[in-house]
């Protein structure tokens, strides 16, 4: 947890009740996206067929787009009115098709993480996507768009209370900053780092080399680092300007985004794994990044959403490894280096596994022993002349691969037989991260008892 000074100096932000109860009655994506949808279908139509029509006359274009559009009108209106959801006890109702009718029934106690999403247009129109992420695999999501925003708002706030064993009609848990990125640390840290650096040397003596000699044959090279600039240094500061990390007892939440705004939330549980990246010019700066393994995520969409600080001084992240996992300090954790010529440290205790690799980009990874699913002591083709073996944790698909590597055949042995007996341990079958706030309160009621 965060030191009580911390606590103390940043108060919690007053939790918001919603003012309609969405807890009972049928909702359904706004209005606005029959027309728009009829609108797309029917200009689709005139600018595919529209030339190809015009040789039999322009009355046949009008008529077939007159007679496109009403049949678009005709499908879209009925597939809007049932596609519907609706809360009903702790389950998430999703009706949806029209020709092949469906319907989904959710219980939230699955629930992995909920997003609420603004795309630029959704905010011009005061729309929004809720997107709600569950335990399952890569199918299992669902997306709710579009919606009002303050509809998406008052539904995500009673998917988790739901989530979290309390009544929909909980107002919203209080929050407490943690940490806002400040725009020039973040322009600076993209900046300043080895492949932008050398991407925007090589573009502009490409720009230079083209203007002395007149050579327009630079193009070719010019547009391939024009895209590899946008994709590593255009596209993150986008992404993450105006980036806004809290704490409350639903979890993490996240905001970020310029031309897409996205509140991100991680209930308590959910973060499997976390590594903090450190490459070689920010520790100059003593800033690193954040990233975490989330369960619910899959695919594209745990790459999309791994990132829980993008660049954050070195204390404020590992601060923010220190919340995740409760009655936890990565820094007490002793770490024992490999043998001569291994860079990489270990360590272990009765909470984390830890591993610290990499010689330009510093990597630690954080496991709690809770989260680990199977152990692993390889061996590899050399093994029988150097003696090393590499001892890893298999966590869900994510960016953490913790594993240590150079270790001794024997120190290997007697580490993994540690980490089988602490993950004994620290495992509790009785436990799990589902109804977080009916179990925090039934462990403060029977604490004292116990006691």
């Amino acid at each position: 947890m965060l030191p009580p000074t911390v606590w103390q100096r940043q108060p919690p932000v007053p939790p918001r009740r919603p003012e309609a109860d969405v807890t009972t009655g049928v909702y359904r994506a706004h209005w606005s996206m029959v027309p728009l949808r009829v609108l797309g279908v029917t200009l689709a139509f005139v600018a595919l067929a529209g030339p190809i029509l015009t040789i039999f006359g322009d009355a046949w274009v009008v008529m077939l787009t007159v007679a496109v559009l009403f049949g678009a009108l005709a499908y879209t209106l009925p597939a809007w009115w049932y596609a519907s959801f609706g809360l009903r006890e702790d389950h998430l109702v999703v009706h949806s098709g029209l020709v092949m009718r469906g319907s989904r029934e959710i219980p939230l106690s699955r629930l992995q993480a909920v997003d609420v999403v603004r795309p630029l247009m959704g905010q011009v129109f005061g729309l929004a996507e809720l997107r709600i992420e569950l335990a399952g695999g890569d199918n299992s999501a669902v997306r709710l768009r579009y919606l009002r925003h303050e509809v998406a708002e008052k539904m995500r706030v009673a998917v988790l209370a739901h989530a979290a064993g309390l009544s929909g009609r909980s107002p919203e848990a209080p929050e407490w900053p943690f940490y806002r990125l400040p725009f020039l640390l973040l322009l600076g840290a993209l900046t300043f780092r080895i492949p932008v650096l050398l991407a925007s040397l090589g573009l502009a003596a490409m720009v230079v080399a083209g203007v002395m000699f007149l050579e327009p044959g630079v193009l070719g090279a010019l547009v391939p680092l024009a895209l590899g600039l946008i994709r590593s240094f255009w596209s993150p500061l986008a992404r993450y300007t105006d980036y806004y990390a809290s704490v409350s007892s639903d979890g993490l939440r996240l905001r970020y985004g310029m031309f897409q705004r996205r509140m991100q939330t991680v209930p308590p549980g959910r973060v499997q794994a976390v590594r903090v990246v450190e490459p070689l010019l920010w520790r100059a700066l003593g800033v690193a990044r954040v990233e975490a393994t989330v369960a619910g995520y899959a695919g594209a969409r745990q790459a999309d959403s791994a990132t829980l600080l993008p660049v954050a001084p070195r204390r404020r992240a590992y601060a923010l490894v220190n919340e995740l996992f409760p009655e936890s300090e990565v820094a007490y954790v002793p770490l024992v280096p490999g043998r001569e010529g291994s860079r990489s440290l270990v360590g272990v205790d009765e909470h984390l596994f830890v591993t610290v690799s990499g010689l330009f980009c510093r990597v630690t990874e954080v496991v709690p022993m809770e989260r680990v699913q199977t152990l692993r002591l390889t061996a590899g083709p050399l093994s029988w002349f150097t003696g090393r073996v590499a001892v890893g944790v298999g966590v869900p698909p994510g960016p953490v691969r913790a594993r240590a590597q150079g270790r001794e055949a024997a120190e290997g042995r007697r580490l993994l037989d540690e980490m089988v007996d602490l993950g004994r341990r620290a495992r509790v079958p009785a436990v799990g991260p589902e109804r977080w706030a009916t179990r925090a309160t039934m462990t403060r009621a029977e604490g004292p008892g116990e006691a």
